[in-house]
């Protein structure tokens, strides 16, 4: 017989505060071989009430009552900075197995919101779990002990754990009001800063730029705008030696909720991810990304972006707005890799200018450069569906550098042309465009009302018994999908009429990027890619006897820019 029940403590609790091998007196250990199970819980609400509730005044408590009651082996199960309202906790759910493998014979706690801030789930536990295993349960400052049922305290456990349970609803409100209210104010309720920034020593609320991690949040971006994926990012970043954000905050000392891996230069595809989607970096707060169900799930959900609380320059930008969005559209191309590890900058952007499929960029690793091409991807499936739209990859290269250079050389040289044609040009057809579309949604609009008019009229008519139940529950179901379509279409069309009434503001922004460019020597996948939006191959022409291919580039915010006529016009102009 051991001084000591050898069990672990929960090692996810506070490590100082879970050392629990507790040696007694020997007559007091030596009647059994079970243990006597005490268990102490703070959460963070609870660590504001001051000493009263702390895990070593709970310890003193409870092993005076074990000396003074002579109850044998006690062990400590902890769980500190746990909700009460949750019964995932580790020390708790260490506890749980031992009484369910008959190791306990009694669970000594402070009082029962010690226990659990869950009415239905103490019941459970208390009347059912600890009852079929011959566990004696006992509250001490609630007077309350399952070897005594018919006592007053014990009829009145029931109300007391409703009464925690109300506690817990009751600062769970008031935890959300504050929340909401801090949320709408533009004040950020994220705990841990993202990677890149830190919190400013003279206003926890306002972020200042980590200089060092900010480099690589712009190494991360840059990868992405130049076509590589998540997995390629990651796998640069490791072999250029850079720390995982979780190694370098540990590094430089700060808190972070993970622990450091075994390799700190391993970095996450799911990692990249975050930080490639995070909009905190273009400088702005991003509130109410999440939200919980209820104080029983606290598993985060993402909450619809209509819902989010977006507040602009609230702190310094690492990112700029145009790139990230062009980013995030980069990330819906999902380029496929090819087997020989090999890629194009082009991947993603070359489309068949007949069928509208994308151009699968194709190689093996006995092609050399000059045979590496894209083919039309429904060609290529053999559906029969499109013909062969082929092109080599150093030609449509070649092509597309070269109409890139003749636009940066016509922007920069005749700036105020340009922007004055390619306004009258844009304003036409934004016009036309925001009409239909504008036409189209007050349909729709109307329709979704004509909707909600008939689903009361033929709810009516069921109730009335004019309408079978049947019926009724098919043709609401058709009313409720034609609405939802209809809705989906609304919300779309809004954000095009949006995009379209944006066209000069969008014009500026283009120009804005061609003039970084003006001393450009070469294609660059950044360049391309924050330039150019697609490529359209057309199907090769041989009937004057030479090969004829028509390669159409749509340039991002603009569309497609007619330079030869844009040139015939300035020089008319000019004349």
């Amino acid at each position: 017989m051991t001084n000591a029940a050898a069990f672990d403590i929960i090692e996810a609790s506070n490590p100082v505060l879970t050392v629990a091998q507790v040696k007694e007196d020997t007559d007091m250990l030596r009647a059994t071989e079970k243990i006597t199970a005490l268990y102490c819980r703070l959460s963070q609400e609870d660590a504001l009430d001051g000493e009263s509730n702390s895990i070593t005044h709970q310890k003193d408590i409870l092993l005076k009552y074990c000396k003074d009651h002579r109850f044998f082996n006690p062990t400590f199960f902890v769980d500190d900075g746990y909700s009460g309202t949750s019964m995932e906790r580790p020390g708790f759910q260490k506890m749980i197995e031992e009484v369910e493998n008959d190791r306990v014979s009694t669970v000594i706690v402070k009082d029962l919101s010690r226990f659990s801030r869950n009415s239905a789930m103490a019941g459970m536990y208390i009347n059912i779990t600890f009852a079929e295993h011959g566990v004696r349960f006992i509250a001490i400052n609630d007077n309350y002990d399952t070897i005594d049922p018919n006592s007053l305290d014990a009829d009145f456990a029931g109300l007391k754990n409703w009464f925690n349970e109300f506690y817990s609803r009751d600062t769970s409100r008031k935890i959300r009001a504050v929340n909401k209210s801090k949320g709408e104010k533009g004040i950020p309720l994220t705990v841990n800063v993202p990677y890149g920034y830190v919190k400013d020593p003279e206003d926890k609320t306002k972020w200042l730029v980590d200089e060092e991690a900010a480099q690589v949040v712009k190494r991360i971006f840059t990868l992405c705008m130049e076509g590589r994926g998540p997995m390629q990012i990651a796998k640069a970043l490791h072999d250029e030696k850079i720390l995982n954000p979780t190694a370098y905050k540990h590094r430089e000392g700060r808190n972070t909720p993970n622990k450091e891996t075994a390799d700190p230069f391993h970095w996450d595809t799911n990692t990249v991810v975050r930080i490639l989607e995070r909009m905190e970096y273009t400088g702005c707060t991003v509130n109410f990304k999440t939200y919980t169900n209820s104080i029983w799930d606290k598993k985060q959900r993402d909450n619809p972006e209509e819902n989010w609380a977006i507040f602009w320059d609230t702190h310094p930008a690492i990112i700029e707005p145009e790139v990230f969005k062009k980013v995030q559209e980069i990330r819906k191309q999902r380029h496929r890799r090819t087997k020989t590890g090999k890629s194009s900058m082009f991947s993603g952007l070359v489309y068949c200018a007949d069928c509208g499929a994308k151009m699968r960029y194709c190689t093996t690793s006995y092609f050399e450069k000059r045979q590496d091409h894209f083919v039309c991807a429904n060609y290529r499936s053999n559906t029969g569906s499109c013909s062969a739209h082929f092109i080599r990859a150093v030609v449509l290269e070649e092509i597309v550098w070269m109409h890139m250079e003749a636009v940066i050389s016509y922007v920069s040289r005749h700036e105020a042309h340009f922007r004055k044609q390619m306004e009258q040009r844009l304003l036409l057809q934004s016009q036309e465009a925001v009409r239909v579309n504008r036409k189209k949604l007050s349909q729709d609009e109307k329709r979704i009302t004509e909707l909600d008019r008939l689903f009361i009229r033929i709810y009516e008519d069921n109730v009335a018994g004019r309408v079978s139940d049947e019926r009724f529950a098919m043709m609401s179901r058709n009313y409720e999908d034609e609405q939802a379509q209809l809705k989906a279409e609304v919300q779309t069309l809004k954000q095009e009429i949006e995009v379209q009434e944006r066209q000069i503001e969008d014009l500026e922004q283009f120009i804005r990027r061609v003039k970084k460019y003006a001393e450009l020597k070469e294609l660059t996948p950044y360049a391309l890619r924050e330039l150019v939006k697609a490529i359209y191959i057309g199907a090769p022409d041989k009937s004057s006897g030479k090969r004829r291919q028509e390669i159409r580039i749509e340039y991002d915010l603009v569309g497609y820019i007619p330079l030869d006529k844009l040139m015939e016009q300035e020089k008319q102009e000019t004349a």
